[in-house]
């Protein structure tokens, strides 16, 4: 085995040992392909107020200009699929932000990673990303063979859907190169008719200035009356496009108790979250992603469903 292959080995195992679902490596390059679709959404504005995805355009299509001297970019997957899901009649919280915030879940492991690679293989340079610097995950995920990009732009996969957390490592130590895999959505058009804003306007095309996320999470002012009705009771985040995606019947639940939700989370009705005090809501969500959108943006989102 040659010492590529070995070290490849070596930083798969090691990523299956933190729990990760699965690890992909590819090349650190341009990304051919992705450059003239990243524009085009650019230039439709469909990344609506989310004027940090306008930076750093060459960075974000290439991981050497962001991380110098690298050479490979390692993808990884993190399960977040809950074992119980919240009380059924109530608004609704994307199924990522149940537990504690992924950033720092993620972050450690992949630190812990890379000093298993500095201490096995040596001199290894490299950063850690997990969704907040300018790398197009689904990308990398997909030409690392992990999945292929669905039509609702999420990385899917045969064995288990698309319920997980994308991170990479770049670093500047050469290693064996995963190839694609093939894309299976077939004729399959479910993302894209139950959406309840129709912001998927064609396949593999979101709208992110229609997207019931952006409005929950991003969007700082009120969220427009036009898409009153339309939000499906969700008051952070919205999971309808792969709820309905066939690929996740095969989901299974996470193993990261750091992912568990507060017990409150789960039953609180409607009445509850309408009454919720900022009291309530540090308690329920204590290091939970949750937390961006602060107190006053999550009454602006429920207050928006109720009237």
């Amino acid at each position: 085995m040659n010492s590529k292959s070995k070290y490849t080995e070596l930083i798969k195992t090691e990523a299956k040992r933190l729990g990760f679902l699965s690890c992909g490596v590819s090349k650190a390059e341009f990304l051919e392909a992705e450059a003239p679709r990243l524009e085009k959404w650019l230039n439709n504005q469909m990344h609506g107020e989310m004027h940090y995805m306008e930076n750093h355009f060459d960075k974000r299509l290439d991981p050497t200009k962001l991380v110098e001297g690298s050479k490979s970019v390692i993808s990884l997957l993190l399960n977040y699929y809950p074992s119980e899901e919240q009380n059924k009649n109530s608004f609704k919280i994307s199924k990522y932000a149940y537990g504690t915030d992924y950033h720092f879940v993620i972050k450690d492991k992949l630190k812990s990673l890379l000093h298993v690679i500095q201490d096995e293989i040596g001199d290894v340079h490299g950063r850690a990303f997990v969704d907040s610097a300018p790398v197009l995950d689904k990308a990398w995920a997909a030409k690392s063979g992990l999945g292929w990009i669905g039509k609702h732009s999420n990385l899917l996969t045969q064995q288990v859907g698309s319920f997980y957390f994308i991170a990479e490592l770049i670093i500047d130590l050469e290693l064996e190169y995963d190839t694609v895999t093939t894309d299976h959505c077939g004729s399959c058009t479910a993302c894209i008719d139950a959406c309840p804003t129709e912001a998927i306007t064609e396949p593999f095309v979101v709208d992110g200035s229609k997207c019931i996320s952006y409005f929950t999470i991003e969007l700082k002012e009120n969220i427009p009356t036009e898409f009153k009705g339309k939000m499906d009771d969700w008051m952070f985040g919205c999971d309808v496009c792969q709820d309905v995606c066939p690929w996740n019947r095969f989901s299974k639940s996470h193993k990261e108790p750091l992912f568990n939700p507060h017990p409150e989370l789960l039953s609180m009705s409607k009445k509850e979250w309408e009454e919720i005090t900022e009291e309530t809501f540090q308690k329920v969500f204590k290091n939970s992603a949750v937390k961006r959108t602060k107190f006053s943006g999550l009454k602006r989102n429920i207050n928006f469903l109720k009237d």
